[in-house]
């Protein structure tokens, strides 16, 4: 690690708290592919990206996750459960946690993605997370993450049995469609459009070849989110 980057991770670990034994574990967590390409480019082969770590925390999590829904919830049917780890681990929950903890701040990002607003993406902030949790996981071990995050993954859990909050909108969206429709709702990418600098997907969310909802995001995964979401909410306000 360059003194700059050291610096970034120590700062990380007074956040959180933890002294890692291998520092270069939690550098690896934070370094997004562009900035490990960039750095290979530059001579550095042994800069890696978070991607395998993230592999590796998305199991994790996983498991992190089953284990509360497990003890906490054992009236629950196995469908249910299904639905809110889903939603739980998703890259909305994921993205909320990972701003609370500012972890957007120590990102080692390539110049691309830090001009094209980066820090605050969601899909690059869950899987930095992820990639923590990996971390966290092979230096400090599995109680590690429950001490940190089991009170917060818990609440979430909580929040989202009640029907409080919802944020697997491609899920809830296909369950409503499926009931009234006996047919799954269609996702078609109409266009891409430009936002400056910036390429955005436009996504049609169908039922019967009927338009329920146009949804945009910067990948065609966050368009289809975003149209299931209003989609979700106009099938919703139809209804009350």
């Amino acid at each position: 690690m360059t003194e700059s980057e050291r610096r970034t991770v120590e700062e990380l670990q007074k956040r959180l708290g933890v002294l890692f034994n291998d520092e270069e574990l939690l550098f690896r967590a934070l370094c997004h592919s562009s900035y490990a390409n960039e750095q290979k480019q530059a001579g550095r082969e042994d800069v890696e990206s978070n991607e395998k770590l993230e592999f590796l925390g998305d199991a994790v999590l996983e498991l992190f996750v089953c284990e509360i829904l497990y003890r906490k919830y054992p009236e629950a049917e196995v469908g249910d459960l299904a639905r809110v780890k889903s939603a739980v681990a998703s890259e909305e929950v994921l993205a909320r946690i990972s701003r609370r903890l500012e972890l957007g701040k120590y990102l080692f990002l390539g110049k691309g993605e830090e001009k094209t607003g980066g820090r605050e993406r969601d899909s690059i902030l869950a899987d930095a997370f992820e990639a923590l949790l990996a971390a966290l996981y092979l230096d400090q071990g599995y109680q590690k993450i429950k001490d940190l995050f089991e009170d917060e993954f818990e609440s979430y859990i909580e929040k989202i049995m009640k029907g409080e909050i919802l944020f697997d909108y491609k899920t809830a969206l296909q369950e409503i469609v499926q009931r009234e429709h006996k047919t799954p709702p269609e996702y078609v990418l109409v266009r891409t459009e430009k936002n400056g600098s910036e390429k955005l997907f436009v996504v049609e969310v169908r039922v019967n070849d009927e338009t329920l909802a146009v949804g945009r995001g910067r990948t065609k995964k966050e368009a289809e989110k975003d149209a299931a979401r209003k989609a979700y909410e106009k099938l919703v306000a139809e209804k009350t």
